[in-house]
């Protein structure tokens, strides 16, 4: 990519690429507004946060995850249809993910002795399964959108930061279980 190619996206009619893209802000977007809803409610519920030290740094990663996107990519990349696929799954997921988890879905960690454990829908299976849907959408959609080495820049940092924060996470859990 050239430098008058950069921030294409923005001055080009909108592609699959382009709508892919504003999804992604749009769904990202809402998970917040919902996530802030519900830690708000689990901490007057005497819920605690736990972790908050990296929090910032998440925020700042799925930022300039999602900048850097749209600044490199080419709005008429054509989209592989397997990728495009398995993002799809992605979403799927997603969905069900959250709907399993419900009122006690947020971003943060919050917990408090008296919170239920999720044990419904992908819980059944995988201790965190919003993490794995996080970890393939840093890879995939950068994937699908022709920019390989930004999911394999982003894949490291987001498992730099993940590593810490599943560690904080089980540690939580594992007070709430004994």
């Amino acid at each position: 990519m050239t430098m008058d190619q950069l921030g294409s996206i923005f001055t080009t009619a909108p592609t699959p690429v382009t709508w892919i893209l504003i999804y992604i802000v749009a769904q990202r977007l809402g998970e917040l507004v919902y996530a802030n809803r519900n830690t708000r409610r689990l901490l007057s519920e005497g819920g605690e946060e736990f972790g908050a030290d990296h929090y910032q740094y998440f925020i700042f990663l799925h930022s300039a995850w999602l900048a850097v996107i749209f600044l490199m990519v080419d709005p008429l990349h054509v989209l592989n249809p397997f990728l495009l696929s398995l993002f799809v799954g992605t979403q799927i997921l997603r969905v069900w993910t959250l709907a399993s988890i419900g009122r006690w879905w947020t971003t943060r960690i919050i917990s408090a002795p008296h919170f239920d454990l999720a044990k419904r829908g992908p819980y059944r299976f995988l201790n965190h399964p919003n993490y794995l849907i996080v970890v393939l959408e840093i890879a995939i959609v950068p994937l699908l959108m022709g920019l390989p080495w930004v999911a394999l820049l982003f894949s490291i940092l987001n498992a730099i930061l993940l590593r810490h924060r599943i560690g904080v996470e089980n540690k939580v859990l594992a007070l709430r279980k004994s």
